[in-house]
This record gives C-alpha cells, sequence and structure tokens, in this order.
C-alpha cells in the first residue's frame, strides 16, 4: 500500500467548480460522438449542460478543452488504484492489476464511459485540436503517476527507470484505447481495451527486471 498522503479535501466551491467543469466535459462529449467538432458549438456544449456561455469560458478556451476533465477522470483512478497496490507485489505486477481494473467494464456506467472515449477518439481523428488536448491529458497523467510508481518501485531504482516505467503504463492505455476506438470490438472480451492495455505492456516493459 502506497504511504502517500492523501490530498486535502477539497472546499464546497472547489468541489462545486469541479462538478460543473465534469457537466460541461460530457455534454461537450456526448455532442462531439453524435455531430463531430465541426457540427458542435461552444453555445451548443453550454445549452446541452445547462450552463451559461460566458460560464463555459470560465472554464475553457476551446470547445475541444471542454472534455479534457472528462478524459482526466480515467487517469486518477487508475492511479489510485495503483497506489492501493497489496504491499510487496512487483511494479510490472501493480501496474497490470491497476490497468486492468481500470478499463474493465464491471458494469453499465463504466462501459459506457468507455464508449464515451470512443466517440471522442473517433471525433479527434479529425480534429488537430481534440488531438491535442489528448495528448496533453495523457503527458499530464504520466507525470503525476511518476511519483506513485517511484513509491511501489522501492529504495534503489533510479529516477530514469521511474519515467520509463510511468512513461509506459500511461502508452499502453492510450495506445490500447486507440486502437479499440479504431475497431468495432466490444468493452470486454477479445480486442477489448482492458486486454490491449495489458498486451501493450508487457511489450513496453519487456525489459524490466525488478
Amino acid at each position: 500500500m502506497s504511504n502517500q498522503s492523501p490530498p486535502p479535501p477539497l472546499s464546497l466551491t472547489e468541489r462545486r467548480k469541479l462538478a460543473t467543469q465534469l457537466e460541461i466535459a460530457h455534454a461537450a462529449a456526448e455532442l462531439f460522438t453524435a455531430h463531430g467538432t465541426d457540427g458542435t458549438t461552444a453555445e451548443a456544449i453550454a445549452g446541452r449542460a445547462g450552463v451559461a456561455l460566458r460560464t463555459f469560458y470560465r472554464y475553457f478556451r476551446t470547445k475541444q478543452d471542454a472534455v479534457g476533465p472528462l478524459l482526466a477522470v480515467g487517469g486518477e483512478r487508475w492511479r489510485a488504484l495503483l497506489a492501493g497496490s497489496e504491499p510487496g507485489v512487483a511494479l510490472p505486477e501493480a501496474l497490470r492489476g491497476a490497468i486492468a481494473e481500470a478499463l474493465a467494464a464491471r458494469d453499465e456506467a463504466a462501459a459506457a464511459g468507455l464508449r464515451q472515449v470512443r466517440g471522442l477518439l473517433r471525433a479527434a481523428a479529425g480534429d488537430p485540436a481534440l488531438r491535442a488536448v489528448w495528448y496533453r491529458v495523457n503527458q499530464e497523467s504520466e507525470e503525476r503517476l511518476r511519483p506513485v510508481v517511484a513509491e511501489l518501485a522501492g529504495e534503489g531504482v533510479r529516477p530514469l527507470e521511474v519515467r520509463v516505467a510511468a512513461a509506459a503504463a500511461t502508452d499502453a492505455i492510450r495506445i490500447a484505447l486507440e486502437v479499440w476506438a479504431e475497431s468495432d470490438a466490444d468493452v470486454t472480451g477479445p480486442g477489448c481495451p482492458a486486454e490491449l492495455a495489458v498486451r501493450c505492456l508487457r511489450g513496453l516493459m519487456g525489459g524490466w527486471d525488478r
């Protein structure tokens, strides 16, 4: 179990802000999936989310930026799963277990979340700005993952190894979701995100000897 101190609790104002951002993010994702980014305006997103346009622009610079909080939620969940790994578990095994659990569609809400990401990635194929948001979220997730990896890896593991492991884990998820989004595979079974991500991780961490 990770010994990292939990972050301080959010204030009521911060919780409301995050809730509003996620409402806008969900609205943007729904509209991008249905109509594409070219067929979606910031006004439409704000209307779907039930907020004023000025509220939208208070939080997001562009319509593509609006999906950032939604994409980041998955990274937050899987980092928490990794931090909660059993003591003594080897890092590659801990990474595989956390990734498989994070991408498992164990209920309809989780399945719907994966399908929403698929819709966004398909929309991003024709929108460089939306792809940039996706890559930015992944980069930020990798940076936040490093201290978790460092703690699990234990003493004697060099910073380079920590960065490589964090990058491998992040890229395994990113590549798996991108490949899955291009396919017709379901959220479970052959070719599902969890299976693809574990396969990617094995390939990317093939040289890890700890």
